[in-house]
């Protein structure tokens, strides 16, 4: 494959666009690549799940290599891809696009630290790629449980890949949620409140917060594997140390991960049913609340992953409370998305199709996710096919089914193109009715006694037409994603470009062009209600603009932060090795590429500039 990516650039003259993608540190440029490496890795880890479900597809199976060891590197691959380099990733990049976009910003507060952060996911998913070639993936599950990843049972450096490759990308998505953040208090443009916002600009806010607190504490979870793994301390096991503490710092991350991963996808699903329905979204007061409230109760529901562990009744009953709890506000958004939808002028899209399917499938998840609450129940699913099926119903229904929306309503501004709407639908209903059929048998699979994390079962066991509908199911998600393929190939072989506004939208992004230009929101739009250009196109009146002056990042090309963090990559690599010296050498490199930027400042030809544009 790699060879004929090479080939195809090399053919098509590709290299210059390629170099100015490795230099960008544009918005919308950064964000598409996010999605692009994103989707990349969301194929190998499908590729991954088709692997399991093959083996799963009959009894005793010995389908290929696929059994013993290896079973256990493809679902570590499968989880890890998919949770810290297919689902983060394309959500990230989604924000990148749209929401400068929505609040009337020229680009994200600080885009040369945007651009490190990109280079930094990308650096962590290559090297963890990597780990495969060199028969070194890691087999310790998407959660690294202690002391499975410990030297005392995996002694080779398949765990130092995944320590090091969730390092480095955790590190790139914390730079990119303080960059939103900042952007999101500092740039909004004048008039537009918080209580103007456009609902995945809040989902955003709350979501960058998340990640500040989460992926700290799983960063600091890793410091300590690694130096458990490599310089012999015991935090995780021997007498001083207990594995429980990995499971509690791993949680803390983990449970606050499902929401980092979902309140984005309930941001752009608000967006899309209020535009496809052309109504305001109902109860916006409720929404943001909600969203609020589930960031808040997400930090409060670690232990429900650890029922089993023996913290005792009342701790489990605590922890219980709260879990049902987050059923409120998100029962809340559930009403509130029927409601927007009660009344109005409905326009079945694929980004609308792609939202009207995530409601039920994600409410099935979430009735699950009750059932599993209960700490006495749990002690019956735990470890079972059940969870398996619940999980996925959750993130695949809310998170994947958002992506797949979003890249659909926003793929104008991303390029210029609508994608096609038949084969669009194709893709919705295969993925759909595929979805379904894989998960939901899983729910009876897991209740008549299946094991997760197994890699066959016996003929007897009452598993095998659940399993083989299962495995029919993978494999309908698998084809459906061939019509998307077609679908972009179509697309674009057509040609046919777009203006600002293919859907009829209500917020800023829509008043741009499309694919979104460089320099945007000259002179600056004044905002003075929610759904400002719907309101504006009602009264048939053009925005408000105004000559008042907010900060404006400049994004200017640079080569640094891909150097930085390639650098980084290597560094990384060696201490794997445990080649301590060139770890060191290239260990000074990445701190002498700091010292370069403190004396380079690449937008100094531009200052005063971007003032005299506006006036």
């Amino acid at each position: 494959m790699g060879g004929i990516v090479v080939i195809s650039v090399l053919k098509y003259k590709k290299l210059p666009v390629i170099w100015e993608f490795m230099r960008t540190t544009n918005h919308r440029k950064i964000g598409t690549l996010y999605i692009l490496f994103g989707f990349i890795f969301f194929l190998r880890a499908g590729i991954d799940a088709l692997f399991i479900r093959s083996q799963l597809a009959v009894p005793n199976n010995d389908f290929w290599v696929f059994q013993f060891e290896k079973y256990n590197e493809v679902f570590t691959t499968h989880g890890t891809m998919m949770i810290f380099f297919a689902a983060t990733p394309m959500l990230l990049g989604l924000m990148n696009i749209a929401v400068p976009l929505q609040i009337g910003a020229r680009d994200l507060a600080f885009p040369f630290l945007n651009a490190v952060g990109f280079w930094l996911f990308f650096t962590g998913g290559m090297l963890f790629n990597i780990a495969f070639f060199l028969n070194s993936a890691p087999a310790i599950g998407w959660t690294g449980y202690a002391p499975l990843s410990t030297s005392l049972f995996t002694l080779g450096v398949g765990s130092d890949f995944y320590v090091f490759s969730l390092q480095i990308s955790g590190l790139g998505t914390i730079f990119t949620a303080l960059n939103l953040i900042v952007t999101i208090v500092r740039m909004r443009a004048p008039g537009m409140k918080f209580t103007r916002m456009p609902l995945f600009t809040w989902a955003t806010l709350i979501t960058a917060f998340l990640i500040l607190v989460a992926f700290t504490v799983l960063a600091i979870g890793l410091y300590l594997l690694m130096f458990d793994r490599m310089f012999g301390t015991k935090f995780f096991h021997g007498p001083d140390g207990d594995p429980v503490y990995w499971q509690h710092l791993f949680w803390i991350f983990g449970h606050p991960e499902v929401y980092i991963l979902a309140l984005p996808a309930f941001g752009i699903f608000s967006d899309i049913i209020s535009t496809f329905s052309k109504k305001r979204v109902f109860g916006y007061p409720a929404m943001v609340l909600s969203i609020v409230l589930i960031g808040f109760l997400s930090f409060m529901v670690w232990v429900h992953h650890m029922f089993t562990v023996g913290l005792g009744p009342v701790t489990n009953t605590i922890f219980a409370i709260t879990t049902m709890a987050i059923a409120v506000p998100t029962g809340i958004k559930v009403f509130n998305w029927l409601f927007t939808m009660r009344g109005g002028v409905l326009r079945f899209t694929t980004p609308m199709l792609f939202s009207l399917g995530f409601i039920p499938s994600f409410v099935m998840g979430g009735v699950t996710g009750v059932m599993l609450s209960v700490s006495a129940a749990d002690f019956q699913f735990h470890d079972s096919h059940f969870v398996v099926a619940h999980f996925h119903y959750v993130i695949i229904a809310s998170t994947i089914l958002g992506i797949f929306a979003g890249i659909y309503y926003y793929y104008p501004k991303i390029t210029g193109f609508v994608l096609d709407e038949k084969l669009g639908k194709w893709h919705f209903w295969l993925f759909l009715i595929g979805f379904h059929l894989t998960f939901f048998p899983m729910h009876i699979s897991g209740l008549n006694g299946m094991p997760r994390r197994v890699y066959t079962f016996r003929v007897g066991e009452g598993l095998e037409i659940t399993n083989l509908l299962s495995t029919i199911g993978a494999f309908t998600m698998g084809i459906s994603m061939l019509f998307f393929f077609y679908n972009l190939f179509k697309t674009h072989k057509k040609g046919e470009k777009v203006g600002n506004d293919p859907w009829d939208g209500r917020t800023l992004e829509w008043t741009v062009g499309s694919p979104s230009p460089e320099h945007t929101f000259t002179p600056m739009p004044f905002v003075e209600e929610t759904d400002p250009f719907w309101y504006a196109k009602l009264r048939r009146e053009r925005i408000k603009t105004t000559k008042e002056h907010r900060a404006s990042p400049i994004s200017r090309d640079s080569i640094l932060p891909f150097l930085m963090t390639i650098t980084l990559g290597f560094m990384s690599f060696c201490m794997i090795y445990k080649w301590y010296v060139p770890a060191i050498i290239l260990g000074a490199g990445v701190f002498s590429f700091f010292v370069i930027r403190a004396f380079h400042d690449e937008r100094a030809e531009h200052y005063g500039k971007e003032q005299t544009d506006d006036e």
